[in-house]
């Protein structure tokens, strides 16, 4: 139905929750000085990074079923204030277990509830531009480590980095309760004014709307879930261990290794938007095919380039595919599955994600640990793994056609 909506204000103030909700990526800035001020090794505090992440899909398709039930704005607001606790209440941990209680489990859950709340909620609102939306609502997300980053190395070095645990905490909770004013669920079947689909005048997909049962008994689900997982993975490697790759392999300063941190952040950032508006032109599997080959250049550059410009190019290709990733995926799951169901449907295919959360991270530490600080050999099974994702995008087109 037609509905007058003021979309991009709803679009504006979501994307500034998942600017609060997105400085999980910023972590590497975190690790190191509270490696130091605790005596806890790299490891272990990597784990909370890990927690965060891995948690994500419960409250992702829990915060899928809110969205699919017109209940976005709770599940938005709810989260991301439980986002900004876990992140204050990280400032007073005195010990790895209360740090994977606070900034893994409460934050982990809350960021999920607001991410899907305001993924799902967003393309229900903008169903003429998917992946313009997609990328931009997620580009909250990956731009968050720009502002996050900076500040956050700025409150350690003036105080501690327990104190900028707290002092961040407490900004992301006020930024929420301002934004949720502005924040309203799309409405049920929303059409925006003056646009009409191409086939019959209706806001929904010429594919049959699937539920979740329906979802998963369809080949192509395990195809794109594989997929996000492949492009995911080495996002999401780089993104925790960036500043601590900068310092280790390319010999950079806290300093300068912070602001590398905010160059990959930025990347992220306008590549979910760029990527996601290229998708709309392109299609999907042309731009996943673009994305999948640059990685495997990228982590080519920083094994044979020693120096801080190989650094630099890596991180710049790396951000912008991950970001492409992030942006193409969502409106995939919406042009299979269809716009119904999309919230509880996505939170599934996002699985792939956590998985990629588990072992990217966790596999460059741990090779890491025991190559002398050296990430080289992480950086080959990245990217074998790309290649994999590679392959998958070209059976994934064949597969569409047969279902046709």
């Amino acid at each position: 139905m037609t509905v007058k909506i003021n979309r991009w204000l709803i679009l504006a103030a979501s994307t500034l929750v998942l600017l609060c909700t997105g400085a999980i990526y910023a972590f590497s800035v975190l690790a190191g000085p509270l490696s130091a001020a605790k005596g806890w090794s790299l490891p272990d505090i990597m784990i909370a990074f890990t927690i965060n992440s891995a948690v994500a899909p419960i409250p992702m398709i829990l915060g899928g079923y809110f969205t699919d039930k017109g209940w976005a704005k709770w599940s938005i607001t709810i989260g991301g204030l439980m986002f900004g606790l876990g992140f204050f209440l990280s400032g007073l941990a005195t010990s790895t277990g209360m740090l994977y209680l606070t900034y893994g489990l409460l934050a982990g859950l809350g960021q999920g509830l607001a991410y899907s709340g305001c993924l799902s909620n967003t393309i229900k609102l903008f169903p003429d531009k998917k992946g313009l939306a997609s990328g931009i609502i997620t580009a909250g997300m990956g731009g968050a480590a720009i502002i996050a980053a900076p500040i956050a190395n700025a409150l350690i070095e003036s105080h501690d980095v327990m104190y900028a645990f707290r002092v961040l905490g407490i900004a992301y909770i006020i930024i929420v309760a301002i934004a949720s004013f502005c924040i309203k669920s799309a409405p049920k079947n929303f059409v925006p004014e003056g646009w009409q689909n191409t086939e019959d005048g209706h806001p929904t997909e010429t594919v049959a709307n699937k539920n979740w049962t329906a979802m998963l008994k369809t080949p192509i689900f395990y195809v794109i879930f594989l997929m996000l997982f492949t492009g995911a993975f080495s996002g999401l490697m780089i993104a925790s261990n960036a500043s601590v790759i900068g310092q280790q392999m390319f010999k950079l300063s806290a300093v300068a290794a912070a602001g590398y941190v905010s160059i990959y952040s930025l990347c992220n950032c306008l590549g979910r938007i760029i990527w996601g508006s290229v998708s709309d032109k392109i299609g999907r599997t042309n731009t996943l095919y673009v994305i999948f080959i640059v990685i495997i250049l990228a982590f080519i550059a920083l094994v044979s380039l020693s120096s801080v410009a190989g650094f630099a190019v890596g991180i710049i290709a790396l951000g912008l595919c991950f970001g492409g990733v992030m942006g193409v995926f969502p409106p995939m799951v919406m042009e299979n599955f269809g716009p119904v169901n999309q919230g509880v449907n996505y939170g599934i295919v996002f699985i792939g994600y956590s998985l990629a959360a588990f072992f990217g991270p966790k596999t460059a530490g741990s090779i890491a640990a025991s190559s002398g600080g050296s990430y080289a050999q992480a950086f080959y099974v990245a990217i074998g793994i790309a290649i994999v994702g590679l392959v998958l995008n070209f059976v994934y087109p064949r597969m569409m056609r047969k279902r046709a």
